[in-house]
């Protein structure tokens, strides 16, 4: 096989790779999947951040009203820490985790319902008559036992 019969071949072999139902399932779920990181992280944001800041600067927190991302530690010798945004980072890790769950959950439960129900095996087809000849043969045996 010359080099162009190879470079058809691993043409053909790709082809059949790229454009199998998964990788292109696959490839939808990376698009809604950064779609729906943004509407997380909006929700962080602008609904879970404020609620937080809300009940830092009830509890007479330091700088409640910058938000929690904005919450450092200053040390003797002027460094600062922005603990803030760390923990920021992670309630926004905890929510996407949890979010990611339980889409995930309903998802994998709704999908094993449908491939139940695609699976569930049809009755099976009833028994063919059996022919003239058939019936005869076994009408001779049962004299024959007889």
């Amino acid at each position: 096989m010359g080099i162009k019969g190879k470079a058809t071949s691993l043409l053909e072999e790709f082809k059949a790779f790229a454009f199998k139902g998964n990788i292109v399932d696959m490839a939808i779920g990376v698009i809604i999947g950064g779609a729906f990181g943004k509407i997380v992280t909006s929700f962080v944001n602008d609904i879970v951040m404020p609620c937080v800041t809300a009940i830092i600067a009830m509890a007479g927190g330091k700088d409640a009203g910058e938000g929690l991302k904005s919450l450092s530690y200053t040390t003797a010798q002027g460094v600062a820490i922005p603990y803030g945004s760390f923990i920021g980072g992670i309630v926004d890790f905890l929510i996407v985790a949890i979010v990611v769950f339980i889409v995930m959950k309903k998802f994998l439960g709704f999908m094993q319902n449908m491939r139940k129900k695609e699976e569930a095996p049809a009755a099976p087809p009833a028994p063919p008559e059996p022919s003239a000849e058939e019936k005869l043969l076994t009408e001779i045996r049962d004299l024959l036992k007889k």
